[in-house]
């Protein structure tokens, strides 16, 4: 019986298709803060990436509910794809907020945070592909603590960025929108550090 039933599935190729999809929309955000007037497509590129990333969420899940044997923890998969979807879905975010905010000015802060998720989003990608390889543990690891390090300097950028906020901007209407655009592109780079934090785990129980 078991050996009619399905034990792997394409789990690997759905995390490597999010990941890809990640860098693609990272890019984009990082355009988009870098040229306000090419905002609407710009946004539009995300929104169709964050669908995109939506469907490899929900095949993944069902094939999780179809599959017998799966390769890794099936609650390590279900954390890993959900949180690799709520990357693409604060990306969104972000763009959805520039254009409702109806942001003018972009500041350089903000742009450097659009550099980290950039970072971030491409080093998530190098994670799941190294968690597809195996072999070689400290390598995936390695990676997973960049990752970290990356979180923590979108900690630094923010905290300055808004301390520089709240101390120079004399308009609370644009103190608001830049707080929540600031909080928002930092969450990306959480959510990145929480896949990270997943892979690492996935690596050390299966060393």
């Amino acid at each position: 019986m078991p050996r009619l039933l399905p034990r792997e599935g394409k789990f690997f190729d759905f995390f490597n298709q999010h990941a890809h999809l990640a860098t693609l929309a990272a890019a984009e955000l990082k355009a988009l803060l870098e040229d306000i007037a090419d905002l609407e497509s710009r946004r539009r590129n995300i929104e169709r990436y964050e669908k995109q990333a939506d469907q490899v969420t929900r095949q993944t899940i069902a094939l999780l509910h179809q599959t017998f044997i799966t390769p890794l923890d099936r609650d390590e998969i279900h954390q890993l794809i959900t949180r690799m979807d709520d990357i693409l879905d604060l990306m969104e975010d972000v763009a959805q907020c520039v254009f409702l905010y109806d942001l003018r000015v972009v500041p350089e802060e903000a742009k450097r945070l659009a550099d980290i998720c950039v970072a971030c989003c491409a080093k998530v990608k190098q994670a799941v592909a190294k968690l597809e390889a195996g072999g070689d543990p400290d390598s995936t690891l390695k990676v997973c603590a960049e990752i970290e390090r990356l979180e923590a300097d979108a900690d630094h950028v923010m905290r300055s960025a808004m301390a520089k906020l709240f101390r120079e901007e004399p308009d609370a209407k644009q103190i608001i929108k830049l707080k929540d655009i600031y909080q928002l592109l930092e969450s990306v780079t959480d959510k990145c550090d929480d896949v990270a934090n997943i892979i690492e785990s996935i690596v050390l129980e299966n060393a």
